[in-house]
């Protein structure tokens, strides 16, 4: 079948993705958006944010959301409901990373990877729990980390919060079997976003360190965030449809070893 014929993917769906600014979650935003579903933007950076929906244009639309408020989160799932009457995907794909081992990372570091990281998957999860049961169906894409697998020494609170992710997207797959809802974690590596950017900075700044996390992998190279989002719309998409309680890498073969 030629591309152009291709059927859309994820057409008539709804979805929310959450750090739809930058980096992976706009990526995903824009796949999804691509593959035909009405796509919320969320994110915390209303410049950015705003930036990104126009470039997609209607009707696709930014919502701005600080995803460890409980109350945010409520507001932004009953108000995509009664506009569009339904949420079919929900993309978890705020986060963020900060160096640290055992011995150097404090606790308002770590309580603040877990605020983001974890919490504010929770809260998703259990806004968009409740109208998916309701409906019958539904797909919970969470964004964990290899290093939610494969420990490293220098990330001990990054690794703790996305092997919580891994965990909690398990327990929500058991919930969602029986009625509907699906729920997977991707655990992408260095993947060239504005995060891995960050932590190279945090690392020391000079290009061997980007040399370093490329070569992490035994593909040699970082991924990309178009890489991810292709993996995330087969997951919201109903080609996916036995697949819950996965944790899915996308690592350029580093969990291999």
């Amino acid at each position: 079948m030629p591309a152009m014929d291709r059927p859309a993917r994820v057409a008539g769906k709804v979805a929310i993705v959450t750090g739809a600014a930058s980096g992976i979650g706009h990526a995903c935003a824009r796949q999804l958006a691509h593959e035909g579903a009405l796509v919320v933007l969320a994110d915390r950076n209303v410049e950015r944010g705003q930036a990104a929906a126009e470039e997609l244009g209607a009707p696709h639309r930014f919502a701005q959301l600080e995803v460890t408020d409980e109350e945010g989160w409520t507001r932004l799932v009953d108000e995509v409901v009664a506009r569009a009457g339904r949420l079919d995907i929900l993309v978890n794909g705020a986060g963020i990373g900060l160096r640290g081992s055992i011995e150097t990372a404090t606790l308002a570091d770590l309580r603040q990877m877990w605020a983001v990281n974890v919490e504010g998957v929770f809260l998703g999860c259990r806004a968009a729990f409740a109208v998916m049961k309701a409906q019958g169906s539904g797909s919970l894409i969470n964004l964990s980390s290899i290093a939610g697998i494969v420990g490293d020494a220098d990330l001990a609170g990054y690794c703790a919060s996305k092997g919580a992710v891994r965990m909690l997207s398990k327990s929500i797959a058991l919930s969602g079997a029986k009625v509907g809802v699906r729920c997977n974690s991707v655990h992408p590596s260095f993947i060239d976003t504005p995060m891995v950017e960050e932590l190279a900075r945090q690392w020391g700044g000079s290009p061997k360190i980007r040399e370093r996390l490329a070569q992490a992998a035994p593909m040699g190279r970082l991924g990309t965030a178009q890489e991810v989002a292709h993996l995330v719309v087969f997951l919201a998409s109903d080609e996916s449809a036995f697949i819950t309680g996965a944790e899915l890498t996308i690592d350029g073969g580093l969990s291999a070893r």
